[in-house]
């Protein structure tokens, strides 16, 4: 557990438990003991399997937890995730923001891992963006490799991409060519990106040098297709395509032969998988 989940807990707890779990204190007897199982509702993909054991063990350490189906596993209706045995208050007081946390992330790792399946057979990688839950990002991204997915960029300092607003902003291809060799000169490491809206922009940034990847915004399958042809047998850059994909264009704008598929709506718009808690006597 990084000290990002555990500072993410600790607010979740905080906004939730407040002052104390009211209702449990009044009604659940303090030596009344239980045994639980986080249990999957529907199939998909779980994520936040260890983060939802950590809130568990967070309420009451005395808590005995234990993780049955690790993350990244696809899991079919009735699997149970989690077995925690112990005090029916502490379990009862982190049984939701433990599930908002599982929930969230096995949704993002089920709806990505539908993506993964469409496009099996071509050479296209799904690829998640910057369009996350504020201060989510690395959980969401976690878990659209869980998923089967892969990660772009984490934030703006990783990798260098270069969409229309910066184009606009700068000189045209020398300027652009002369930051390039500035930056690769400072931070080797780091990639560069360009967008292109246009197959004249895609053969302009074919040219240059230094350029890793190149987005292809919003083209049609015939413009991809083209984009593809003519940057040839050449490793580099990679393609990716971006824009209008959703599940029914995927497999289209897969078979084209782009290397990548960025779709935010993995993270944006992933909904949550069907996760509950059931209590059963000791």
């Amino acid at each position: 557990m990084n000290d990002h989940s555990a500072i993410l807990i600790d607010l979740a707890l905080s906004e939730d438990l407040g002052s104390g779990d009211i209702t449990a204190r009044y009604f659940i007897p303090d030596e009344r003991l239980a045994r639980a199982f986080v249990t999957v509702r529907e199939a998909g993909v779980v994520s936040g399997v260890e983060l939802a054991a950590r809130v568990f063990s967070q309420v009451d350490p005395q808590l005995d937890v234990e993780i049955l189906i690790p993350d990244g596993s696809r899991v079919s209706d009735g699997a149970r995730l989690i077995r925690i045995e112990g005090k029916a208050r502490a379990i009862l007081s982190a049984e939701r923001t433990a599930l908002n946390f599982l929930q969230r992330l096995s949704g993002v790792a089920t709806l990505t891992a539908r993506y993964v399946d469409l496009v099996s057979g071509t050479r296209a990688r799904i690829l998640d963006t910057r369009k996350t839950t504020p201060g989510y990002r690395l959980l969401e991204k976690q878990a659209v490799l869980h998923g089967g997915g892969h990660n772009h960029r984490l934030g703006l300092y990783d990798r260098a991409m270069v969409k229309d607003n910066h184009l606009v902003a700068e000189g045209g291809t020398s300027a652009i060519q002369a930051a390039i060799h500035r930056l690769k000169a400072e931070h080797p490491g780091i990639e560069v990106e360009l967008e292109a809206d246009t197959l004249d922009q895609v053969h302009t940034f074919l040219a240059l040098h230094g350029v890793a990847h190149i987005l292809l915004d919003n083209m049609s399958l015939a413009e991809l297709r083209a984009a593809v042809t003519a940057r040839g047998e050449h490793p580099t850059p990679l393609l990716e395509a971006s824009g209008g994909v959703t599940l029914t264009t995927l497999r289209g704008i897969a078979e084209t032969g782009v290397d990548f598929i960025s779709v935010g709506a993995l993270t944006h718009s992933a909904p949550a998988l069907d996760i509950g808690v059931d209590f059963m006597p000791l």
